[in-house]
């Protein structure tokens, strides 16, 4: 039996700045149901949210803009899951260094960020990863690294699930995920594959 459209998560992309479309076309490549995000209403029925890749700066201005700031700050805390990419990881992390005098996250994932850790733009680099968590586990996972983040320090109840020589660059705690990478702009799914099972698990565990 074939299941309906419906029974596949519903996630929706931040779309104020960064990465929209290509996280869009990778979590439907994974099996989820897509929405773009820009108000808070449009946050209500969601299964899980991707906070793209793009300048967490501007990210978070829009974001208070907008009103969505303390909105996604509240549906984090009470267990939506969320998957940030590069500035979408400053966005998660609970303190960031080397940020705006007057920024603000969302908060969510025990760790200190430290913004831009790699370079400028013109010290982009790939790297393949083993990426814990990931289908085909044996398989590298081509990153492609941006103007990238990178985990300084990280409390105990989070997850390392990769590394670039020292560097701690993809992590979750609990229903949030992290990474300093940009997935969405590569042809391999897996880590949008990986944030659609945590979503479902999530959408399986009954309210308390």
């Amino acid at each position: 039996m074939t299941s309906s459209p419906t029974s596949r998560p519903l996630v929706g992309v931040l779309a104020v700045q960064g990465d929209v479309r290509e996280h869009l076309a990778a979590l439907e490549a994974a099996g989820a149901r897509t929405r773009t995000v820009r108000r808070p209403t449009e946050l209500d029925g969601l299964d899980g949210l991707v906070v793209p890749g793009g300048e967490s700066t501007t990210i978070d201005r829009l974001c208070r803009i907008f009103g969505l700031h303390e909105p996604l700050r509240e549906r984090i805390a009470s267990g939506l899951p969320v998957y940030g990419s590069c500035a979408g990881m400053i966005q998660l992390a609970d303190r960031i260094l080397d940020g705006h005098v007057e920024q603000q996250t969302f908060g969510g994932i025990d760790m200190t960020v430290r913004r831009n850790a790699f370079g400028r733009q013109v010290d982009s680099f790939e790297s393949d990863l083993h990426v814990e968590g990931l289908r085909d586990a044996g398989r590298p996972f081509r990153a492609v690294f941006i103007r990238a983040p990178r985990v300084e320090d990280a409390g105990p109840d989070v997850q390392v699930l990769a590394r670039v020589d020292d560097a701690v660059v993809a992590v979750r705690q609990g229903n949030l995920l992290a990474t300093s990478f940009h997935p969405e702009v590569t042809d391999d799914h897996r880590v949008h594959e990986l944030f659609v099972r945590i979503c479902e698990q999530a959408r399986a565990v009954p309210a308390a």
